[in-house]
């Protein structure tokens, strides 16, 4: 009888044998809930943009000239949820399940102190954050509105990240991915109310054989759909509503529920202690840091892309959306990849952590190299389900047939880059990250973009993903990242 998900990483807490067929089996019933949440996920902006994109290339404008700054204020607090999951990973690996519930009531105080005063520094600079970025007046409005609505929302953000993260860590990827496929469908729902009008639906019957049988005087059929007609705020407004409910649900499960991380009926102390601030400072620093850094290249790409214009923008957004649909599942087996590789240096297993790390990586870069065919053979459709606008679908197609070309490079990078963090290597990972962004992409897009315009700009993307693919790849092989376990 083949073992269960449970009982084989039990056998990496207690030093039992794995073979390469359970390893294999192991990586994928870690890895395919977790890419679906991740999907599932990116979804929410998929479809934010999809139905925010039908009001036009202004309204999808005013959404992409503060992405980038969003991504920057949620990569702050999902870094506090990375420095105390790992270290949660790592005591699970090693069978000291009292310590791990010690490290996780000490995150809740420590993360939501980031978390409110993260909100509270985008609040005050809402109004004026899409000016700084270039946006035009016309675009303006909605997006510091867009903006202003998500950073409030960063403690149920926080909430939900470092719930999700905590349960991964302890091995239950299967609950926070049906929550965030939960999150998805709630968005759909609340942005079909909240981002058009009330409007009135008419559907032809006649086509409808059976029905215009039965009483051929039916032939349409009419009825009235309430909406509260909010546009791109209706559409912020539904997505943090949907994150807040799924997050509040999964911190319960992690603190009720979860038999490694259950805090009912298992008091303790919520007062962060230095030697668990320190260990998630030496982890999540550097990520933060590289995440800053990171988001502030992008957020500058976004402002060499600006004086492109309103069509620009739109394509360079709904690109980057359409195209997180292909890398999301690097970032699911990522997830999967920490997992298996925190959790077997906490049981001090290294050929065991160094298998799981090469396994995920190329199961990664295999994955991502088949969804980059897809995209370069559907990038028409995807852009055409994202906006009505020609220009915008025309100009983002051919970006993403640019980029389909770095999928291998980039996956090799996210999985890479998550077997470093679960095994609380993150200093060189994290630098060899901003050498790569700030020397080659922002280089190349800022040298590129008078000459090929937004076509320059993902030209110089995909060499970058490239390049940070290959140096991760030699990292992963020649680096001395299993050894950081003793050192933290």
């Amino acid at each position: 009888m083949a073992s269960t998900k449970d009982e084989l990483l039990l056998r990496i807490r207690e030093g039992g044998k794995l073979t390469t067929a359970e390893q294999l089996r192991l990586t994928a019933a870690l890895s395919i809930p977790a890419i679906l949440a991740q999907i599932s996920s990116i979804l929410m902006f998929y479809i934010d943009d999809a139905m925010v994109g039908s009001l036009g290339a202004r309204a999808s404008a005013s959404i992409g000239i503060v992405a980038t700054s969003i991504w920057l204020f949620w990569s702050i607090i999902s870094c506090a949820a990375t420095g105390f999951s790992v270290q949660v990973a790592h005591r699970v690996g090693g069978n000291d399940i009292e310590e791990a519930r010690n490290v996780f009531r000490q995150s809740l105080i420590a993360s939501m102190t980031l978390a409110v005063v993260t909100g509270l520094v985008g609040a005050v600079i809402s109004s004026s954050l899409p000016r700084w970025l270039g946006g035009e007046a016309e675009i303006c409005a909605d997006a510091s509105n867009y903006f202003l609505i998500f950073v409030l929302g960063a403690p149920l953000a926080m909430l939900g990240m470092l719930a999700g993260s905590m349960l991964r860590c302890a091995g239950n990827i299967k609950v926070p991915s049906l929550a965030n496929i939960a999150s998805c469908v709630l968005d759909v729902l609340f942005n079909f109310f909240l981002i058009f009008p009330t409007r009135t639906i008419s559907l032809d019957l006649s086509t409808l054989s059976t029905l215009s049988t039965l009483n051929s005087q039916l032939t349409t059929l009419t009825f009235t759909l309430p909406g509260a007609g909010l546009g791109v705020v209706g559409a912020a407004i539904g997505t943090v509503t949907a994150e807040g409910l799924i997050a509040l649900y999964m911190m319960w499960y992690a603190a009720v529920r979860q038999p490694e991380l259950r805090l009912k009926g298992n008091p303790g102390s919520f007062k962060p202690q230095k030697p668990v601030l320190r260990i998630a400072g030496n982890i999540a620093g550097p990520i933060l840091m590289q995440r800053v850094l990171m988001n502030v290249a992008q957020i500058t790409v976004t402002v060499i892309v600006a004086p492109l214009g309103a069509v620009a923008i739109a394509a360079n957004a709904l690109g980057i959306t359409a195209e997180s649909l292909c890398y999301m599942p690097g970032y699911g087996i990522g997830e999967a990849a920490t997992t298996l590789v925190g959790q077997s240096i906490g049981a001090r297993r290294r050929r065991l952590t160094e298998r799981f790390a090469w396994m995920t990586t190329m199961l990664g870069v295999a994955v991502m190299t088949l969804m980059g065919v897809v995209m370069y053979m559907a990038a028409p459709l995807m852009m055409a389900s994202l906006t009505p606008d020609e220009a915008v679908r025309q100009l983002g197609t051919e970006c993403l047939r640019i980029e389909a070309w770095a999928e291998p490079g980039f996956a090799a990078s996210i999985v890479a880059m998550s077997c470093f963090v679960g095994a609380g290597d993150t200093r060189k990972p994290a630098f060899m990250n901003l050498f790569s962004m700030w020397a080659v992409r922002v280089t190349l897009a800022a040298l590129l973009a008078p000459k090929y315009g937004l076509h320059g700009v993902w030209m110089g993307m995909a060499i970058e993903l490239t390049f940070r693919g290959v140096i991760f790849l030699l990292r992963l092989k020649w680096g001395h990242w299993k050894k950081v376990k003793e050192d933290v």
